[in-house]
Formats: structure tokens, sequence, C-alpha cells
């Protein structure tokens, strides 16, 4: 099957066949294009455009006999005057091979179309066959450069079609997803009036309903997120700059610094808050993760610190981030340590600051995956493993802690970050193994 021809090669084609008929003198010229582009010799050829245009719809006889009749014609304009009238009809012979050239429109090794080119008045001199040559690399160059362009516009028609089907299978998970979501909701619910506050599976029938709730917050943000389009993902413009259909770097890079606003919801605000109002509840659900995973986990967060800059829900997300991490790539009989300290810097303007250190005695991270862990969808030597994971949770926790004016570091072994001591990682359990990271706030005014 043919691949329909732009109307942009067609007019580049007219030009260069108008280039050899005005300029080199041609009598016929014709583009030809194949059937498609094959490395196979034997695909039909297709005329594209010709001079005269009448040669579009020819045959090869036909072609044969406009060319004789060319030579013929001129043989008689060039008769004497005095010759007799009966010597203008004589044997017409063909065009001499220097009288016509033949190009095939050739790229790696494969045939995309034919150029034919002739006159009869005289042979081509060597100056003109390169002419003519460059005039075949020109129809080449726009060959290659239509097709590619129509592939694309393929490429783009098959990618929408897909991610229409996506979007319908998003819509359907998603309302199939919000049935058990509101019965585990209201089983919570009924838990709660049914458990004492002194009991001590309060805590965890607390964590299920928070847990809940944050999920059923995460829907609305699938709900956003799915009808989101090109224009709330790219900023506009400024004022007065043309839109050519394609952006910068800086642009091209906004969609992934406001991926976590979007899983926000809304923008970062920054407010004095304690950091034990976003620990305590994440702890306390924690804490039954590793109790059903058979680890120990130990908490040490100071009630006096004074308050930093943060926004909760973020926070939430980039210590849940750690702490899940954590509780994950350690194995049974390990430890998971959550600790705050208080820090004196060498700054004016910021006296002290706040680090939330989460560190564990797990395997650790090889030297060669740390530098390389905050990078989206990068998982190193744990995409290997059994481990599920999809190499985003660090990458979002760093974006959110950048927004938050802070800073995410991550050790590797855990005793190299320097914040611990022999109490919370004993050299028995793993002092050196396991990781550590290391999530900086400033303190408020």
């Amino acid at each position: 099957m043919a691949m329909p021809t732009s109307s942009e090669f067609v007019s580049i084609s007219q030009a260069q066949v108008a280039l050899l008929t005005q300029t080199l003198g041609a009598a016929l010229s014709i583009v030809y294009l194949t059937e498609e582009w094959s490395v196979s010799s034997d695909k039909q050829l297709i005329p594209v455009v010709a001079h005269p245009e009448a040669a579009l719809h020819w045959g090869e006889e036909q072609i044969v006999a406009f060319l004789t009749q060319l030579k013929a014609n001129l043989r008689q304009r060039l008769l004497p005057a005095s010759s007799p009238a009966g010597s203008a009809i004589v044997p017409s012979e063909a065009l001499l091979p220097q009288q016509q050239v033949v190009l095939p429109l050739i790229y790696q090794e494969r045939v995309m179309g034919l150029l034919i080119t002739a006159r009869a008045e005289r042979a081509w001199t060597e100056a003109e066959q390169d002419q003519i040559d460059q005039v075949a690399q020109t129809l080449t160059m726009a060959c290659i450069l239509d097709r590619r362009s129509q592939w694309l516009s393929q490429d783009v028609q098959r990618q929408q079609l897909l991610d229409e089907r996506k979007t319908d299978l998003y819509d359907d998970l998603l309302h199939q997803f919000r049935n058990p979501l509101t019965a585990l909701r209201t089983f919570g619910k009924l838990l709660v009036k049914r458990i004492s506050p002194s009991d001590a599976n309060r805590s965890v029938v607390d964590s299920m309903i928070r847990e809940s709730d944050r999920l059923q917050e995460l829907l609305k943000q699938l709900d956003a997120a799915v009808d989101l389009d090109l224009a709330d993902l790219v900023p506009a413009l400024p004022s007065g700059e043309p839109e050519l259909g394609i952006h910068s770097p800086e642009t091209a890079a906004a969609p992934h610094r406001s991926e976590s606003r979007l899983l926000l919801g809304s923008a970062i605000q920054l407010q004095p808050h304690c950091v034990t109002e976003v620990l305590q509840p994440l702890l306390d659900s924690a804490s039954a993760i590793a109790q059903d995973r058979q680890l120990v986990l130990e908490a040490s967060v100071p009630a006096d610190l004074p308050p930093v800059l943060l926004d909760q829900r973020a926070l939430r997300e980039v210590v849940n981030n750690l702490i899940d991490n954590a509780l994950k790539y350690t194995p049974a009989g390990g430890k998971v340590s959550v600790t705050v300290q208080r820090l004196a810097t060498s700054r004016l303007d910021l006296p002290h600051q706040q680090a939330i250190i989460v560190a564990d005695t797990g395997v650790g991270i090889p030297p060669e995956d740390l530098q390389h862990l905050f990078m989206r969808h990068y998982r190193g030597v744990q995409a290997q493993s059994e481990i599920p994971g999809t190499g985003l949770g660090l990458a979002i926790a760093q974006e959110l802690m950048q927004q938050m004016q802070g800073e995410i570091q991550l050790f590797s072994p855990a005793s190299s970050c320097g914040l611990l001591d022999s109490k919370v990682l004993p050299a028995q359990s793993g002092a050196q193994s396991g990781t550590a990271a290391v999530v900086w706030l400033n303190e408020a005014e």
C-alpha cells in the first residue's frame, strides 16, 4: 500500500522539476516514489510530479514515444531550408545514454524512489550531471523527512488512542476502587465505637481510619489527574513570545517539578508546626506494620522541640516514604529507628535546624546506586529483587523537600551519617550496614 505524499513534498518536487526544466533545459522529468520504503527493488513505482504533467499518466511505451518524437522534431528543425520536403522524414533513433539520466533515490541502501530526466538537443555535460545529482539528493532528503513526519503523525495517533483506552481503564478502576474503600472506612468507624480509648488496639483502629481517609484524598487526586491535559502541565508562554510548538529544556522539565504539587492537590504552604504533629500518627501506623513483620521499631522524638517551617501533608509524604522503605528493606529480626535531633548551624539567619533520621539495619545500598536513587523510576539492585516498588518514593520526597526549602540525604552504611550512636544502631545489629535517611528542616523564627 502506498504511503500518502504530503503537499510539502509535492511542492519541493515541483520546484526541483522546474529547476531541471528552466535551468538545464530538460524536456521530460518524472519523480517516482516506491510503493513503500523497502529493501526490495521490485516495488511498484508511483509517479508523483512530472513535466509535462501528462507524463504522470504515461506508461513506458508512451515515455519512449515522447522522447523519440522529440528527437525527430529536433532533426526536422535542423534540416536546411533548401532540402527536399521528403528528406525530413528520417528513421528516428533512441536518445543517447548521455541525453537521459535515471537516478534512484537511495537512503541507507533503501530505494525510496526514482528521478528520470532527459532532453533531445544535446548530451548532459559533467557539470549538469552534478546538478542533477544534487536535485536527486534534495528529493531524497525531502522524501526522508516527509515519511518520518508521517510516521511520527501515525505514532501520535496511536498514542492518543492508547491514552484514551488508558483513561477508560483508569476510570473503571477508580470507580471500582471507591466501593471497597468506603466499606473499609465504615468498618473502621464501627470498630472505634466498639473499642474503648484505653484498649491497646485503639491506636491501630485509629490508624486504619486515618489511612483510609488518606486513600480517599488520593482518590480525589487521581480523579483530577486523569482529567489533566498539556495546558495544565506546561506553563503558559510569556506575553509576546510566539508559540513554536516546542519547548526549552526548562519548560519541558516543568511537568516533573509540578508533579509533587499535583500529588498534594495544591501548592506547598509553609507554616510553623512541631514535627511531632506529623510524626506521631505515622509512628502509630508503622508500629503495627513492624510488629507484623517481626521488626523492632524505636522512636526518639523530644517533646519540647521548637516549631519548624513545614507543610504537614508534604512532610507526611516524605517521612512516610522513608519509614516505608526502612520497613520494606529490613529483614525480619532487624531494627528501624526514627529520631529527631536539634542541631546548631553556622548561619546567622538560621541558628538551628532539626533533623529527622530514619535508620535501619537492612542490607544497605551499594555505593554505585546511592547517587542515582533520587532519579525517577531508578531502583538499582532492588529492581532485581522480589520486593515491589516503582522507584518514585525518593524522587517525590526530594521534590517536596526542595519546595519546603529543606534537604534530604541518604547514607549507607547507616553509621556514616554521623548522627547515630550505639544506642540507636548497636554493632551487633548492623552498624556497618543498613541505611540512614536524614531530613533537614529549618526552624521558624
